[in-house]
């Protein structure tokens, strides 16, 4: 049978497909049937890579999902400032929530998701229909695996459209040839989240671990953390088409409109329950650690090492150098034009950026500051140098990505070193689902919100308690971003102490999941995304200006010094010669300076500080959902509308 990929809700491809002699043709001599594909493990698991292969689209998850779909939060940012930030048909604009139906993106975004979910909806039923999977077949393991690993993705997909768009249409049956099933309207995003959340229940036992199976293959480890991921977002804020008689209506940042609201109190404690449950089997398990430091974890990121042991990621979606993958080109550490270590083109780096509050936000001595935040870049100018970004507090480069570490493999920089000025070389680097060191946070969490003390244990599915309380799971991800371990439990004690510990865990959040678009989506479950990045300006203006001889001011000029026995080709700044918090006695003692953060620009502070992010509370309170294109509307058939007062 010749299977619809696309159905009609979602695209006009199809309906030009409709015209074709063929399009009602039930068989081809071209295409095997759903009989002997999915009674063949080796067929059934190549239909199942093309599921894998529609994540590597540019639109799916190789460059939308993991840099765009994220921005804007409290320390992450679109490149789009000043009247850029109002474009409503460019990302900048969009990103900075004044998105409109327009934006050509969202189109090939939803069909591409659709698009995935189709295959594995084929999956799924092909593998249900499948004789292999009787009892007593030697298949029938794999087989379901293949049906369990189809239901995770198309889960985690879901759960990212519901992220992007809200209540969306729900499809979990292959289309019809007489496109009966193809015009759907939306469904509650709740319900879609129930049903995922079954979905993976039953798939759950299906999958291996980390460690019998690659993580770039889904995991048992996973589908436990996007279980619990799902029940937290269905526990936690949404604004909605229409207010839902029995839920609690925000006193904040919620529109009379179009509330912000969340489930009702005991629904919300059943969905933190199951969370903690799925999060406490992980950690029981053993399958999944912290790598030894957050510079070792984005070294193997960046040269494409697979951890194997305990690995770090639970699920990774396989890219290809010079094919897929835009982490480390489109975001990263920015190389700024040719150079004879990395190529004719350099990289761009440009979409994503990171704030100066967020840089300060860091003690001194943690470790992920620089990784995270990169205040300079390559550039090969006047003097093959690592060259100081200035006073821009808004153009931080996420330097998790970089093209200094990339180098370590020997592919990709042959690759890269190959191509001309135009050439854009895809970075092959992994795109991570979710990590340990988020699942130690969500785990933190929920069983403080449970149990109302940081001392508790949460309780694993087989009914055992968990290895680790709740600030132990949170000790654990602060003290591995430290060099003295016990100074950094001193420091997290005193932050609690001052914030309390759900403050703690929203903090540590930013430190350690910035640029990896998590961040916002938890913000939004929270009900504190508008509020953050309120704090955030606010903090920006705090801060800047001259000395007030409190030492709150950020310095106006930083001073530093190049490292004098570098190996690398350029000049390398030392970077612990940085004089990120006071103005040194002694000036003459470096070798250059620049201005910095701490220096009023009249730009910055007056036209792009309010531009960022000034859509999210007009015309409509909290409206961070992005509106669906305007010919997925016009080709709906009727069944789908824009809400949230998007025309």
């Amino acid at each position: 049978m010749k299977h619809i990929y696309k159905s009609v809700f979602l695209a006009t491809g199809l309906l030009s497909l409709t015209a074709c002699s063929d399009f009602l043709d039930q068989s081809s001599p071209s295409e095997m049937n759903d009989k002997v594909v999915f009674n063949n493990e080796y067929y059934t698991e190549l239909t199942l890579n093309k599921v894998y292969g529609g994540l590597t689209q540019d639109k799916t998850y190789s460059q939308f999902m993991p840099i765009q779909a994220g921005l804007n939060t409290d320390c992450e940012l679109i490149d789009g400032l000043g009247s850029d930030a109002q474009n409503t048909t460019h990302q900048r604009g969009v990103f900075n929530y004044n998105a409109s139906p327009g934006f050509a993106d969202l189109e090939t975004v939803w069909n591409n998701m659709y698009g995935v979910i189709e295959d594995a909806n084929l999956v799924i039923n092909g593998v249900d229909n499948s004789s292999l999977i009787e009892e007593g077949n030697e298949s029938r393991a794999t087989m379901l695996r293949f049906r369990a690993e189809a239901k995770t993705l198309r889960a985690m997909i879901y759960l990212d459209l519901i992220r992007l768009f809200g209540d969306v249409p729900y499809k979990v049956e292959i289309s019809k040839s007489d496109l009966s099933n193809a015009y759907l309207g939306k469904t509650d995003r709740d319900v879609i989240m129930e049903n995922l959340i079954a979905d993976l229940e039953e798939s759950i036992p299906d999958l291996p671990w980390a460690g019998e199976q690659t993580t770039e293959h889904v995991t048992r480890g996973y589908a436990h953390g996007l279980l619990a991921n799902i029940a937290l977002t269905r526990a936690g804020w949404f604004i909605r088409e229409s207010a839902k008689e029995g839920y609690i209506t925000a006193t904040k940042n919620s529109d009379d409109n179009y509330p912000t609201q969340r489930c009702d109190n005991e629904t919300r404690k059943k969905m933190y329950e199951l969370a903690e449950k799925h999060l406490s089997t992980i950690i029981n398990s053993g399958k999944h650690a912290l790598t030894s430091t957050p510079e070792q974890y984005w070294l193997d990121m960046n040269v494409g090492n697979l951890q194997t042991s305990t690995p770090e990621n639970l699920f990774e979606i396989p890219m290809g150098i010079n094919k897929s993958g835009e982490l480390g080109y489109t975001v990263g550490f920015r190389v700024n034009g040719p150079t004879p270590d990395y190529g004719k083109k350099g990289n761009s780096t440009g979409t994503l950026k990171l704030t100066a509050p967020y840089f300060y936000s860091f003690d001194r001595d943690d470790t992920r500051r620089d990784l995270t935040c990169a205040t300079y870049q390559l550039e090969n100018k006047s003097s093959y140098t690592e060259a100081m970004l200035g006073n821009a507090p808004f153009g931080i480069y996420c330097g998790k990505w970089d093209y200094r570490k990339m180098a370590g493999n020997p592919t990709w920089l042959e690759a890269v070193l190959a191509g001309d000025e135009k050439a854009k070389i895809c970075s092959g680097i992994n795109v991570v689902k979710m990590r340990y060191a988020y699942v130690l946070l969500m785990y933190a969490e929920v069983v403080n919100e449970l149990h109302k003390t940081q001392t508790a244990y949460g309780t694993d599915l087989d009914g055992k308690n968990c290895t680790l309380s709740a600030y132990d799971a949170l000790l654990q991800v602060h003290q591995r971003a430290f060099t003295d371990r016990n100074a950094a439990a001193t420091k997290l004690n005193q932050l609690i102490a001052d914030k309390g510990f759900f403050e703690a865990i929203v903090q540590e959040n930013a430190w350690e999941l910035a640029g990896e678009g998590v961040r916002k989506f938890d913000l939004i479950r929270w009900n504190l995304l508008s509020d953050k990045i309120d704090e955030f300006k606010s903090t920006y203006e705090a801060h800047i200006g001259n000395d007030d001889g409190t030492g709150t001011k950020w310095p106006q000029k930083i001073y530093f010094n190049y490292k004098k026995n570098s190996d690398k080709a350029y000049k390398e700044i030392d970077q612990s010669s940085i004089t990120w918090y006071e103005t040194p006695a002694d000036t003459k003692a470096y070798e250059a300076n620049k201005d910095s953060f701490g220096k009023i620009d009249t730009k910055q502070k007056d036209t792009n500080l309010p531009s960022i992010s000034s859509g999210l509370n007009t015309p409509v309170k909290n409206r961070y959902l992005l509106p669906l294109y305007s010919r997925t509307i016009s080709t709906s058939n009727g069944t789908l509308k824009n809400s949230y007062g998007y025309n």
